[in-house]
């Protein structure tokens, strides 16, 4: 966890929503100079916070709307500063909670050097990372409709279909694989479906590719050097990780990713682990999906996660690859060099 510790003249805590937020400004010696619910637009933003120019900074916690506040706050030089929402327990954890509660305490924490700070991930490659996790849900969608069909013959009690859906010439004759002219006309619709998936998938994916090569080309042959790791988990990384220089360790980075367990303790005794929630969703599947793809096409991998398993077991042990394979590449990273297997297995 790191802390806003810089100070200014002028504190401004904001409780932001989609179409109203209030506004808490307090002065160097914590006087409230003022507490305002006004409207979520830039003018009303810059009208309000005018006679509070002079080093003033802005912190918001995170919510899904802050991306055009941060813009705002950057293209007229305020400094901006986005709350970890999962650390923010001062303002969650009142008796009694409202909007100008929260703003207040948002100021209070922003003044006294304990407001947690999140990364606020620069708009030149934000919306491309936001069209890749969309990606990821229409994917996830087509696979439903995979398994649909698949669900589909079981519950009728027809024989297996035996065939991958994923490919497009395997789903030509699966309709007629259902005599009931209601039960095909389902399967019909899903398969239509996943026809319009593929053609939006096919495009979107050559676009965001597109895109990348003029975001950081290099960064990405980095990633691509890993035995396994192909154009959606490179890119995934790429734009999930954005900058390694923002992760002062790999320890960071490790935690960032959700590959490791931090432990609660109190008076010397263990109280469990806690914190699985806090990190990206995105980059702990793209590492977990990275270490399959290494074991199954490098026999070394594979011995050593079977030595893994024996003594921590399968799951563990594919866990343990994928932190060793992000501290592998958090130095790849750094130092600009190109994945080396026999140096990764040596250390690993």
């Amino acid at each position: 966890m790191r802390f806003y510790t810089k100070t200014h003249k002028h504190y401004c805590g904001i409780d932001l929503h989609a179409k109203k937020m209030f506004l808490c400004i307090l002065d160097v010696e914590g006087n409230v100079l003022l507490h305002r619910n006004i409207d979520s637009s830039p003018e009303a933003f810059l009208k309000t916070v005018a006679p509070f120019r002079n080093e003033l900074v802005v912190g918001v916690e995170c919510m899904f709307a802050w991306y055009w506040l941060a813009d705002l706050c950057r293209n007229e030089a305020i400094e901006f500063v986005l709350g970890h929402a999962l650390y923010m327990k001062a303002v969650h954890g009142g008796k009694a909670k409202n909007d100008k509660i929260d703003s207040h305490k948002i100021a209070v924490l922003l003044r006294g050097g304990s407001f947690p700070v999140a990364y606020v991930y620069p708009p030149e490659m934000r919306a491309t990372r936001y069209l890749l996790r969309r990606r990821t849900h229409l994917v996830r969608k087509r696979a439903e409709l995979y398994a649909h069909i698949h669900n589909t013959a079981i519950q009728y009690n027809l024989p297996v279909l035996g065939v991958h859906l994923a490919t497009e010439s395997n789903r030509k004759e699966v309709a007629q694989h259902f005599p009931d002219t209601q039960v095909r006309k389902i399967v019909q619709i899903d398969l239509a479906m996943i026809d319009a998936y593929d053609d939006v998938l096919k495009a979107l994916e050559w676009d965001i590719e597109k895109t990348a090569r003029r975001h950081d080309w290099h960064s990405l042959l980095l990633l691509r050097s890993i035995h396994g790791v192909g154009q959606i988990l490179g890119l995934v990384m790429l734009y999930e990780i954005h900058d390694i220089n923002r992760f002062e360790s790999v320890q960071d980075f490790a935690s960032y990713c959700r590959l490791v367990k931090c432990s609660h303790e109190s008076a010397g005794k263990k109280k469990g682990t806690g914190g699985a929630k806090i990190g990206n969703a995105h980059l702990k599947w793209a590492f977990s999906e990275a270490a399959l793809l290494l074991i199954r096409y490098n026999p070394p991998a594979k011995k050593l996660v079977d030595n893994l398993a024996k003594l921590h077991g399968k799951g563990k042990a594919i866990g343990i690859m994928a932190h060793k394979l992000a501290r592998a590449i958090y130095y790849m990273l750094k130092n600009n060099t190109p994945f080396n297997l026999e140096k990764f297995m040596a250390t690993a």
